[in-house]
């Protein structure tokens, strides 16, 4: 599979887009990295260095969800209809996405595999979706700055989840 930015870049600015964005299209893009790939989208919002009112408490309500599943072994999550087929402005998504993309290619530029049962194993999902969900409540205080530093932890766990990098995984737990 090509890499996460690369694909992201295809799909929201290359490709010809309707001005609204379903979550189930977005979805088609992650495969079996489907998981990670809804880390790294969901946490982005609030681990951009500006501020984002509101944002984090639904963000990080779906992250928990999602990081239960991963504790039950799911190998596909499950959201509700009206949230896969709930839309979003495709400007709103690219302005995420253009602040986003740049730092997705650096920390793309030091991935590969290692340490891949981490990623891969039922233990290394289990432990994983535990540090998410900690994470994600952490997010869920609504205390201004609370939001940003767990945030960016998923960001990273997510992204070592998408890219079997066992190692990255670990270093959003630190």
């Amino acid at each position: 599979m090509a890499k996460l930015s690369v694909e992201l870049q295809r799909y929201f600015f290359e490709e010809e887009r309707e001005p609204q964005v379903k979550l189930a299209d977005i979805l088609t893009l992650a495969g079996e990295r489907i998981f990670g790939f809804l880390f790294v989208i969901l946490s982005l919002p609030s681990a951009l260095p500006v501020p984002a009112p509101g944002y984090s408490i639904p963000f990080a309500i779906v992250i928990f969800l999602l990081a239960i599943q991963l504790i039950v072994g799911a190998k596909r999550p499950w959201l509700p209809n009206k949230m896969m087929n709930g839309k979003m402005k495709l400007e709103t998504v690219q302005g995420f996405l253009k602040i986003g993309l740049p730092w997705l290619r650096r920390i793309e530029a030091v991935t590969r595999p290692r340490l891949s049962y981490i990623c891969t194993s039922l233990p290394g999902r289990i432990f994983m979706g535990s540090a998410i969900a900690l994470m994600s409540i952490s997010m869920m205080i609504p205390i201004p700055g609370t939001n940003t530093l767990p945030a960016i932890g998923i960001f990273i766990t997510g992204f070592g989840l998408t890219e079997d990098d066992g190692a990255i995984s670990l270093a959003g737990l630190v």
